[in-house]
């Protein structure tokens, strides 16, 4: 091997593989014996093995990412995948996803976070659907698993390195739209009409906040004003690719950093970021004929630094720039008030501003004594925050080829160990803001003097908070035996132990995993096909003696193909169809520890006394002990199928399938005596028992359609994934049989009937009575009595629709690809359609002292009875009238362009007398269009960063 050639490798040696190379020492020089350069390996990664894509039994899709990369640059390793497979959502596999946890991504077979790895170090991302391809993982794959496999290096003769640069534009799609002050004002002096309260505010107010004239003195604050945000913000990122090797190592590594900046352009916010630097080192070693080994090592740096913010809910939730936005009203306060206002004769105002450290180009911070913080002095004087992240990854394995021992028989082992670390630091100041009183000099407003709230105080300490240490280690070991008879008898089977710990700071319980694994598979002659698996898993969850069980699962397939019939036909090139019967056991839907332990508690007891002046405080039954509580069943049956036809014109793969969720844990109301709980004091004997049901019905498809025009390859793929819910059992005792959920979606919504608005006295006193609170006005919403019975209450609520909460009830994919010479152009799109939501977030339900959005333009007065679009205004509690009805309630069907891409590949000609072996460049745009009837509210985020289009400019070299 040249000298350079193997200084690489023990560079990749240093990024945390060395002790794979410190036993291979001078077998480096053997490189020269490389017989040929190694394709991309077309097995697919499927539990603890890979199999032939041809020999895949069902419920299991598979991308290839290497491709993907080259004509679409994404930043998130699962970006808009159901646009390729179908099964996926981008939320759940088959819809399930949800109860309590979800799928389990598994990163080279070790359990880890899908955002830490980025679509440039994958190679293959398998799907695995089906109960029958995730049970050998146990219990915490029983909603799917998502496999993702990083690159490896390949055997070639020279090393390959591989760069690629993007920089691009995120550009906001739309903000929620909320009244100006004058308009605010006067609405809301409309609502206390309503109300038969007096007017807040004055006509010469409205005037003077609607003029203009002096927006300090009367405001009117725009959060989503260009003074405070920008129009478009950056990210670039820059990537390089090493890999090279020979018969004995082979090495990849993968050194990335991108920089994203924020939309803020005032303050601290405006020097916000986020950064992430990651080193990525695989290699691959033969030690001898019978021995190989590998070793991966990835080590994340990610850092985020943002403005920090000075109080919480009392919820305890922390404020930010977009809860504010959403919540705080537009006349309330100026965030900065000039210092030319104060008026020169104001003296002891100026000598406050002479010790005032905030003074930003000219200006103080406003407020008043209600407001005596807000977001905007937050970000300019509170300080900043820095989130870091350090996350180290290493696994390493052996393989050992038994064939000495046993012809066909292998041994395999992989051990992991995983450590993520976090904390803040931050700057944490005090402010003062300042409250103007203001007077006419002249006809012009001036501040006479100025009251304040808060201290200034910089303290130059560095507080660290947040600290987390979560560490994962995980271990699997398998016997594998192959062999075939007579030519025809193809065996296979595995005998395996699988476990994984996660520990996490701050919580007493880990998350540990542990089981073992058989499977066993025969197929005759490459035609018929049967397979069983089975694990056995083990939870601490439970009482003794039942913390076993066993998870089986049996799969048949033929390929009809290689039937005569079909085995030289001009139409048919594949065609496989396979069934598959599985129970699963699991407890990641078992929320806690301990639940099947009776648990007393003081902390909410009743006082009591057996004599005057003497008190106790009770001890309380808060559930009842069942030892019997025990795994929640997955079973399920499917039906597959994969076909090529007209010499791979077409190809699709489809799955269908049946399963029920049996035994979710529940503290019923109806199977125990009713004298089990008490209302007061709050008790209760009833135990966790197993008990709801619920029940998915669904299909996924993906279909390829491939085709050579003159010089042009055209490529269209459509997907999708179609699922049902049914509540199949539930503890229930409503008094009227339209209620049960029984039998209704398991992601049902339910609320009342609206029949519109009341638009007299006459028609509420001619109505049911409707029973929320309050006094019910024209203009209010009126209800439809479902049971007869003259009154309009919860017991008139009925199904209205699915939510779609673990992904639209019918997810739709479609990529195309078209090849003309040099060009490349991709696209691709994905929809839902299916589902339905409630207008319910404070953009829409507008009470009380809400900020008010342009929604309420429609409201109802009397002079606008017959085009109201929205209820009367109130500033009371709305009980009536924001609540869960049809009058909400929206159906949230899209179809998004969620990309579009260019590429150019130089033509190798133009590149044989440079350093160049390829070079490409490309552009790009994401997220784009939003299809739907709803586009508006589809593409607006209320309460939090807006959505954005992203636009980007990027090359790829390779030497």
């Amino acid at each position: 091997m040249k000298v350079k050639y193997t200084r690489f490798i023990l560079f990749a040696a240093a990024l945390g593989l060395l002790p794979a190379y410190q036993s291979i020492g001078a077998q480096t020089a053997e490189a020269n014996e490389t017989d040929s350069l190694q394709a991309t390996d077309p097995s697919v990664q499927v539990a603890f093995r890979k199999v032939a894509q041809d020999d895949l039994l069902g419920g299991v899709s598979v991308i290839n990412m290497e491709q993907v990369n080259d004509k679409n640059y994404a930043t998130y390793s699962l970006d808009n995948l159901q646009g390729y497979v179908g099964g996926w959502n981008g939320n759940s596999l088959w819809g399930m996803d949800g109860d309590n946890a979800g799928y389990l991504v598994l990163v080279d077979g070790v359990p880890r976070d899908a955002n830490n790895v980025l679509p440039t170090e994958i190679e293959q991302i398998t799907f695995l659907k089906s109960a029958s391809a995730v049970v050998l993982y146990g219990s915490r794959a029983s909603k799917g698993v998502i496999y993702i496999t990083t690159k490896r290096g390949k055997y070639q003769e020279k090393l390959q390195i591989d760069v690629r640069a993007n920089t691009g534009f995120y550009v906001p799609k739309g903000y929620p739209k909320y009244l100006g002050s004058a308009e605010y004002m006067t609405l809301y002096n409309e609502a206390r009409a309503n109300d038969g309260l007096d007017p807040l505010y004055s006509a010469e107010d409205i005037y003077n906040y609607g003029s203009g004239t002096n927006p300090y003195r009367y405001p009117s604050l725009d959060y989503y004003s260009s003074d405070y945000l920008k129009k478009t913000y950056n990210r670039s990122d820059v990537t390089a690719e090493f890999s090279g090797g020979n018969k004995r190592a082979r090495f990849y590594s993968n050194v990335g950093y991108y920089r994203q900046n924020d939309i803020f352009n005032f303050g601290e916010a405006a020097k916000n970021y986020t950064s992430r630097l990651n080193i990525r080192g695989n290699v691959d070693v033969t030690i001898n004929d019978d021995i190989k080994a590998y070793a991966n090592a990835n080590a994340t740096f990610y850092d985020v630094r943002s403005g920090r913010t000075t109080y919480e809910t009392e919820e305890g939730e922390t404020y930010d720039y977009w809860t504010e936005a959403a919540s705080m009203r537009p006349n309330r306060f100026a965030p900065l008030i000039p210092l030319s206002y104060i008026d020169p004769n104001a003296l002891s105002a100026l000598e406050l501003m002479g010790v005032n450290s905030n003074v930003f180009d000219g200006m103080f911070l406003g407020g008043s004594q209600i407001d005596n913080r807000n977001i905007f002095a937050d970000y300019y004087a509170a300080g900043y925050n820095k989130y870091t992240s350090r996350q180290f990854q290493f696994d390493t394995g052996i393989d050992f080829d038994l064939h000495r021992l046993l012809k066909g028989l292998s041994f395999h082992f992989q051990f992991a160990v995983d450590y993520a670390t976090s904390y803040n630091t931050s700057f944490n100041n005090t402010y003062r803001i300042y409250t103007p009183t203001w007077s006419d000099y002249n006809g012009t407003g001036v501040i006479t003097s100025l009251g304040y709230e808060g201290t200034d105080e910089k303290t130059g300490v560095q507080t660290i908070s947040g600290s987390t240490d979560n560490q994962t280690i995980a271990l699997s070991a398998h016997f594998d035996y192959h062999t075939t008879i007579n030519k025809a008898h193809n065996l296979s089977a595995m005998l395996l132990v699988n476990g994984y710990q996660q520990t996490n700071s701050t919580v007493y319980h880990r998350t540990s995993n542990a089981n073992l694994g058989i499977q066993v598979g025969y197929n005759y002659m490459g035609k018929y096909y049967a397979e069983f698996s089975g694990a056995a898993v083990h939870s601490a969850k439970l009482a003794e003696g039942h913390r076993n069980a066993f998870s089986p699962a049996l799969t048949l397939a033929w390929k009809l193909h290689q039937e005569d019939f079909l085995k030289n036909s001009s139409v048919v090139d594949e065609l496989m169809l396979g069934v598959s019967g599985s129970i699963l056991h699991q407890d990641i839907d078992l929320a806690n520890y301990y639940m099947y332990e009776a648990n007393f508690n003081q902390s909410d007891g009743a006082w009591w006394g057996w004599q005057e002046g003497v008190s106790r405080h009770s001890v309380n039954s808060l559930r009842g002990a069942n030892e019997e509580l025990t795994f929640i069943k997955r079973k399920e049956f499917t039906v597959s199928l994969r076909t090529s036809l007209w010499d791979r014109l077409v190809t699709a793969d489809a799955n269908f399938f049946v399963n029920s969720t049996e035994g979710l844990p529940i503290q019923p109301s109806t199977i125990f005596p009713s004298y089990f709980s008490t209302y007061y004091p709050e008790a209760s004997f009833i135990p966790y028992v197993n008990f709801n049901n619920n029940k998915r019905v669904g299909f996924d498809f993906a279909v390829n359609f491939n085709k050579k025009v003159g010089e042009a390859d055209l490529s269209l793929g459509v997907t999708g994934t179609y699922y049902k819910t049914e509540a199949t059992q539930r503890d229930e005792n409503y008094a009227y049989d339209y209620q049960n959920r029984t039998g209704k979606p398991v992601d049902g919504l339910w609320g009342l009937e609206c029949e519109g608005f009341f638009q007299s006295e006459e028609d509420i006193a001619n109505s049911p009575t409707q029973n929320f609170g309050g006094t019910v006005r024209p203009g209010d919403l009126k209800y439809k009595d479902q049971n007869g019975d003259d009154v309009i209450d919860t017991n008139d609520e009925v199904y209205l629709g699915r939510g779609g909460w673990y992904g639209s009830p019918f997810t739709l994919g479609i990529n195309f690809t078209a090849k003309w010479r040099n060009f490349t152009l991709f696209a691709l799109g994905t929809g839902g359609f299916g589902g339905h939501a409630f207008k319910s977030s404070s953009y829409y339900w507008v009470y009380g002292d809400g900020k008010y959005s342009e929604v309420v333009r429609g409201r109802w007065t009397p002079e606008t009875a017959a085009t109201a679009t929205y209820p009367r205004l109130t500033t009371l509690d709305g009980n009536n009238n924001f609540r869960n009805s049809t009058f909400w309630l929206y159906k949230t069907n899209r179809f998004d362009l969620a990309k579009v891409q260019l590429t150019y590949d130089f033509p190798k000609r133009l590149l044989q007398k440079t350093f160049l072996k390829e070079a490409s460049v490309y552009v790009s745009g994401s997220n784009l269009l939003t299809i739907s009837k709803e586009r508006e509210l589809m593409e607006m985020n209320v309460g939090s960063a807006p959505q954005t289009r992203f636009y980007n400019l990027g090359v790829k070299v390779t030497f």
